[in-house]
């Protein structure tokens, strides 16, 4: 075979490579899918939340924390460092109220994703743990909420090699906890260039003072994290794999696959209803709209709801769904009391009345 054919043999397998790489790339990003929208009764807008709502969790008594303000590349976002807020869903106002941070933390650089409460069963005093990225790295900071003066105090920093690229959180402990990493790579480029990949790479972390370790793998890029109300199985978002993956807590804090649940969306943070144990997710329809904004063709949004997830027969519902003309790239989807509360990456936070 002469020099002329060997070449064009290598680029004819170049290019049917690249095109597998291409189509694989458009369905895990779901590039083409567009969806109706469905919208639910009395949806408001929350007061001061203009630049993101990306995770918000809800205790018991009906408070609810969000997390404002996440800086990621591409996305719009301020100049302001980032802000947790807090919200009363039983009061009869719906102001979310900034909570004061500590003056031993580094505020400037303050840039939270991911966030999950843990109240001591001892004393009842809740803790907020919250995924941290100043200068785009990734550490988890623990704070101790103080109900009475609406305020943090920062308690500690937690930095390992394991917890490189964090993206959601769930705490299981006073210092413990299970974390997802959304990539692979460190490096901003090959993070970069892992979205086009899309390889099953990125994983779960458990963290506690005794121990760090992997503790489930072969994620396409691992997102929202939760736990069931019974504290044995934690479901992990799946995001390019357009699913919610269950996997049983073992004694010893790993973490055996279940099943995966399909949900033909991109979740990404999962919130978990207390009482029924539903799985609330907030979805992205389509994420080259998300990677690639552009305010007039902008991100949608959906929420979908996951009801007897352990069963033989999960139900899986489209709750809300928005084409981004009302809200735009929702992250998060958590209820209490007959609301809806929606988040987003980097747009406003809605509530909405569910009945």
């Amino acid at each position: 075979m002469g020099k002329v054919a060997v070449i064009s043999v290598l680029i004819a397998a170049l290019s049917v490579l690249l095109g597998e790489r291409a189509l694989n790339c458009s369905q895990r990003l779901l590039v083409f899918r567009e969806v109706t929208n469905k919208h639910l009764p009395n949806c408001v807008a929350l007061k001061n939340i203009e630049q993101g709502s990306e995770d918000i969790t809800i205790l018991g008594n009906g408070l609810a924390f969000i997390s404002a303000g996440l800086k990621f590349p591409g996305f719009p976002s301020s100049d302001e460092p980032g802000k947790i807020y807090t919200l009363d869903l039983k009061g009869p106002h719906l102001k979310p109220v900034e909570l004061r941070m500590p003056r031993n933390f580094e505020l400037e650089s303050f840039n939270p994703h991911g966030i999950s409460v843990y109240t001591d069963p001892s004393d009842g005093t809740v803790y907020l743990f919250v995924v941290n990225h100043p200068q785009f790295e990734s550490q988890i900071e623990i704070f101790k909420y103080v109900e009475d003066g609406a305020s943090l105090v920062h308690l500690k920093t937690i930095k390992h090699e394991l917890l490189h690229s964090v993206n959601d959180i769930v705490a299981v402990g006073l210092e413990s906890f299970y974390a997802t990493n959304d990539h692979y790579f460190s490096n901003k480029l090959l993070k970069f260039l892992e979205l086009f990949v899309l390889m099953p790479w990125t994983n779960v972390v458990y963290y506690s003072p005794d121990e760090v370790k992997v503790v489930s793998d072969g994620y396409h890029f691992a997102n929202g994290i939760n736990m069931s109300p019974d504290q044995r199985h934690i479901y992990v978002a799946n995001l390019f794999n357009h699913s919610v993956n269950v996997l049983e807590r073992n004694e010893d804090n790993t973490l055996t696959p279940v099943k995966s649940v399909p949900v033909g969306s991109l979740c990404d943070n999962i919130e978990v209803d207390p009482e029924t144990g539903d799985l609330w997710i907030g979805c992205h329809i389509n994420a080259k709209k998300v990677f690639f904004f552009d305010p007039k063709d902008p991100p949608g949004s959906e929420v979908i709801r996951i009801q007897n997830i352990l069963s033989d027969q999960p139900v899986v519902t489209q709750v809300y769904a928005d084409d981004g003309h009302v809200i735009m790239g929702s992250s998060v989807a958590s209820v209490y009391g007959g609301k809806l509360l929606i988040g987003t990456v980097f747009h406003k936070a809605l509530c909405c009345d569910l009945k």
